[in-house]
């Protein structure tokens, strides 16, 4: 019999709120994070907007010379893990720390990190660079950071895969759980990728919206007239337990953390496969995996990007998975307010889709405003909408053809 993994501890920091309480209450709201970029000037680019972590304070998780060796991923990567570890009481006495895992990826990594000592090596030479450059730049120096701080020394390791970069990382850590590899393991993913660098590039590969006289109608998934992503920031943490470690140990169980899907589409570099083969592969493992039919199935968090290529496809994806059942589904995407976290997206979601099925409400997917023929599923516009749900997936599918699904369960001892 596999062993049944649960979800004890949640830690969000995006640009919605910082910790679950406000990441809830704007979700449920229908609160958009976007607004005019302020981490430097962007006269000269075409997409002025972006979806930025606001208020947040890293002296509350980290003391202030370690703050000083940490890129900014890093910091989100420490504050969301003190978040779901607190949460989940695994800082409590009587927790093994070496059956304690910890799995948390970034699809970039340290990307401010890299500009910043590269103009110092331009422009002061070589012995300037600072001797923490490549602790700060490299993308797995956040779990082995989080190690560090609470002396977990089970499994650890990064996961880059884009924007499912999070999802795998979250699907590892299940399996490492099944295997008997540890009792609990710290997972997710963290971005800070919102660099002069990073968000040129974005733009020159014309990914991003324009619609910048708008910035909170900017991200639009499933919409007609959507033009792109937004770029934001963050990082989602959850702590997965085996059921019988969260048992014999008191925890609360906010979920059931069921089933795993992950292919790839080895198509494009960036674009999804047309034909959806691969996607529809990855939701059809996870449903499997968690041993249930695709009708039981309720509630999908979608990827739901606001680009015209994710969207459709996505869309075409539910529907050769689903069938009939695809017009019963309620579909919504967390991106419409947080816009694209990148390698943090997955988790951020996961997360969203768990108080969904805490809060029997269902987040709405914003600014669906003009209805596309090619997308003609119920995304739960504009509103939230009362529902229990049993089953949810949540999607991610990312740059290189990623595609990475899990399926969550409202947990029944």
């Amino acid at each position: 019999m596999k062993r049944r993994i649960v979800i004890t501890g949640l830690g969000i920091v995006s640009p919605i709120g910082i910790g679950q309480e406000q990441f809830w209450d704007s979700l449920r709201n229908g609160r958009s994070g976007v607004g005019r970029l302020s981490f430097f000037d962007v006269t000269e680019y075409p997409c002025k907007i972006d979806a930025e972590v606001k208020g947040f304070e890293p002296e509350k998780y980290i003391d202030r010379k370690t703050i000083k060796r940490m890129d900014r991923f890093t910091q989100f990567a420490i504050a969301a893990a003190d978040m779901a570890i607190r949460d989940a009481e695994l800082n409590k006495e009587g927790v093994h720390k070496d059956r304690v895992g910890v799995i948390v990826g970034s699809g970039i990594g340290g990307l401010s990190t890299i500009e910043e000592e590269h103009d110092v090596l331009r422009q002061r030479g070589a012995r300037r660079v600072s001797p923490f450059l490549i602790p700060r730049l490299i993308s797995n120096i956040g779990p082995g950071e989080i190690a560090i701080h609470w002396g977990f020394t089970g499994p650890n390791y990064a996961v880059s895969s884009a924007c499912a970069t999070s999802n795998h990382a979250i699907g590892d850590a299940l399996r490492l759980l099944r295997y008997g590899d540890a009792d609990a393991i710290v997972a997710g993913g963290t971005e800070a990728a919102i660099t002069q660098l990073g968000f040129a590039g974005f733009c020159s590969a014309r990914t991003l919206s324009t619609r910048n006289d708008a910035p909170e109608k900017a991200s639009r998934p499933f919409d007609k007239d959507r033009d792109g992503f937004v770029m934001g920031e963050g990082a989602g943490v959850v702590v997965l337990e085996t059921l019988e470690h969260a048992q014999g140990r008191g925890a609360r169980i906010y979920a059931e953390l069921a089933g795993y899907g992950a292919t790839d589409d080895a198509y494009h570099i960036t674009a999804p496969n047309p034909e959806a083969t691969a996607a529809v592969k990855a939701m059809q493992t996870a449903i499997k995996d968690a041993e249930i039919r695709p009708e039981d199935v309720q509630y999908i968090n979608a990827h739901g990007t606001s680009t015209i290529l994710n969207d459709k496809t996505e869309t075409k994806a539910l529907k050769m998975v689903f069938g009939d059942h695809a017009k019963k589904l309620a579909i919504s995407s967390t991106k419409s307010m947080t816009g694209h976290l990148l390698g943090a997206a997955g988790a951020a979601e996961l997360i969203a889709t768990v108080l969904c099925i805490q809060n029997k409400l269902v987040h709405p997917t914003i600014n669906y405003e003009t209805p596309d023929p090619e997308c003609d599923l119920d995304y739960v516009p504009n509103k939230a909408r009362p529902m229990e749900v049993q089953y949810a997936l949540s999607n991610s599918l990312g740059f290189g053809g990623h595609n990475a699904v899990l399926l969550i369960k409202r947990y029944a001892a």
